[in-house]
């Protein structure tokens, strides 16, 4: 099995049609990560040389210089130079998980054509870095899946429209679940016929910059003069649950700078924060650390992959299950800041998982619409 990787790259042109970034942008990211230069050529595979006419040509392109380098501590990022890091990382975040997904959707199609692979697992999700794990594990074992990251709410449609065999999605514990099913009831129904399998337990809260220098402790700060937010895409799990936590505490909507906004992954409104450009987002506890953000937790919550119960015999299934149960397998989850891998693998039904979904559907909700 091949595996695809697929990677966003962008380029400035200049009015005579001369085109720059690509490798600069490379080296520049590679010179705020190592403080020097020469190591930034190493990680590059570039020669010294070579590197410094692309800091020249750079300098030169943009009319200001990139890098102020002197003896004895190393190179650092000019401001402008940190904008085009960022823009970068803002690129990586907002694509990444789409370009995952095309990439899934190339192997399985070689897959195909160069085999006789049959039935092949078919998964629609919203995006997590358990998610993303669970991916990588089977792409190393070459076992071919297609993977299609989409919010909670596209994702169980798909599962009643037959178009893929396990949906992911996210419900938060505590007060807001019995909210969050009142909106997932109509596709959880009926439950003799599906079953959840449990993927992780992960931390929700605000990401803000590092120190949270605008002392962010809750969702009525976001309302405070001057501070910018950023929020995830409507139709989200991460908006829902927002939402749900806005409503409970009575802020208003109107006076968040930012909150029609709408981006597609937890690492998107990340980078947005890390980069300056909002003060804070809500997001999982691992985007906040993987880009060095203070992070407030706000609720934990449940990810589960929903499946029909015939479907769960299968062959393809069994091997998913045995996988989360596996203890290599629930280790590299653990270490995500913020996932907690101790029920990874149970296989649930609706009613073993939430005790209260019998009440509610029997008062009617699970004929609304979310």
């Amino acid at each position: 099995m091949f595996k695809v990787s697929i990677r966003p790259q962008w380029q400035l042109e200049q009015p005579d049609g001369k085109q720059s970034l690509p490798r600069l942008v490379e080296l520049l990211a590679g010179v705020r990560e190592t403080g020097t230069l020469a190591e930034a050529c190493i990680r590059a595979d570039l020669s010294y040389r070579y590197a410094w006419g692309l800091l020249q040509e750079g300098q030169k392109t943009f009319g200001a210089p990139l890098v102020n380098m002197s003896r004895g501590r190393g190179a650092v990022l000019t401001p402008l130079a940190e904008k085009l890091v960022w823009a970068d990382k803002r690129v990586t975040a907002r694509l990444a998980p789409l370009l995952d997904s095309l990439a899934s959707e190339l192997e399985v199609e070689l897959e195909r054509a160069m085999t006789d692979s049959g039935a092949i697992l078919r998964i629609q999700a919203s995006h997590g870095f358990a998610v993303e794990t669970l991916r990588e594990w089977f792409v190393r074992r070459q076992v071919p899946i297609d993977l299609k990251y989409r919010s909670s709410f596209e994702a169980l449609a798909a599962l009643r429209g037959q178009a893929c065999d396990l949906a992911g999605f996210h419900v938060p514990l505590g007060e807001f679940e019995g909210p969050a099913l009142q909106q997932y009831a109509k596709w959880l129904k009926p439950q003799a016929q599906t079953r959840l399998i449990m993927l992780a337990t992960r931390r929700q809260g605000l990401m803000v910059a590092p120190g949270n220098p605008r002392g962010l402790k809750t969702l009525a700060d976001l309302t405070q003069d001057g501070v910018r937010f950023v929020n995830r895409q409507a139709g989200s799990g991460t908006r829902m649950l927002l939402d749900l936590m806005l409503k409970r505490t009575g802020v208003d909507i109107t006076k968040i700078v930012g909150y029609e906004s709408g981006e597609f992954t937890h690492a998107a409104v990340a980078a947005y924060v890390a980069s300056g450009m909002a003060d804070a987002a809500v997001g999982v506890e691992a985007a906040a650390k993987r880009f060095d953000l203070g992070f407030v937790p706000l609720a934990s919550e449940r990810y589960f992959f929903l499946c029909n119960r015939e479907t769960a015999k299968g062959p393809a299934l069994q091997r998913v299950i045995e996988t989360l149960r596996s203890q290599d397998f629930r280790n590299l989850v653990q270490v995500l800041p913020g996932y907690d891998a101790e029920h990874c693998g149970e296989l649930l039904t609706v009613d073993e998982a939430f005790r209260n979904f019998g009440p509610l559907t029997r008062a009617g909700v699970g004929r609304s619409s979310p």
